[in-house]
């Protein structure tokens, strides 16, 4: 029982080390070394809502359908 703590307390050491190791090598040193994420700069470009208005659900879901569709008669076509 002993053994199987001690292995996940190891587990759980070698992935945090694996994260921060992943993090120096992305180039994110600031987050690695201070523990917090730097936040992006509020002169971005945000995403505009769209003119026509907030799309539904449902206008969402059917074009979600029609694509499907058309890949599958795609695929069939091959």
């Amino acid at each position: 029982m002993r053994q199987m703590f001690e292995l996940i307390i190891l587990c759980v050491i070698a992935l945090a080390v694996g994260y921060w190791a992943t993090l120096w090598l992305m180039g994110r040193r600031n987050d690695v070394l201070h523990g917090h994420f730097v936040q992006t700069d509020a002169r971005e470009p945000q995403a505009e809502p769209s003119p026509a208005g907030p799309v539904s659900r449902a206008d969402t879901l059917q074009a979600l359908l029609t694509s499907i569709e058309q890949d599958l008669k795609n695929a069939a076509q091959l």
